[in-house]
């Protein structure tokens, strides 16, 4: 078998296993993602990052980002808010809620990550980013 058809089914193990245990806190993975991307952002960057740039760097299509940003708006995670430089532009930031629920699903995340590829994850870790940046995928 070759490499990519188990790295698909690797990637689909991780998924379902991230999702079971994300439930509790009420959340998807992709909601996750998007949700720790907004934080994430905005901590690298010291501004709040737009909704295209969330998009971007959790590799997720635009209209899906809008779709599930809506639901983390309605729930009080993350607000949207205009750019002071240009009222069309919409910023993005997590409510206290939605940081402690990021933080509580990135322990997940790490914890998951430990126990599927070890404490040393880092050759592979090396291979998916190579991989990605091959795709263009964001860094």
């Amino acid at each position: 078998m070759s490499p990519g058809f188990w790295l698909h089914h690797a990637a689909l193990a991780w998924r379902q296993l991230f999702d079971r245990r994300l439930r509790p806190l009420n959340l998807t993975p992709t909601q996750f993602m998007l949700l720790a991307s907004v934080g994430w952002l905005a901590a690298s960057a010291g501004q709040q990052p737009t909704q295209q740039e969330v998009a971007d760097h959790a590799g997720a299509d635009r209209m899906m980002t809008s779709k599930v940003l809506q639901t983390l708006v309605d729930r009080g995670l993350v607000q949207r808010e205009p750019d002071p430089a240009d009222g069309r532009v919409k910023r993005l930031r997590l409510t206290p809620e939605g940081r402690e629920l990021g933080r509580r699903g990135i322990r997940i995340a790490v914890d998951l990550d430990e126990e599927m590829f070890g404490a040393d994850g880092d050759p592979l870790r090396e291979t998916f980013e190579r991989i990605a940046a091959r795709a263009g995928a964001a860094s």
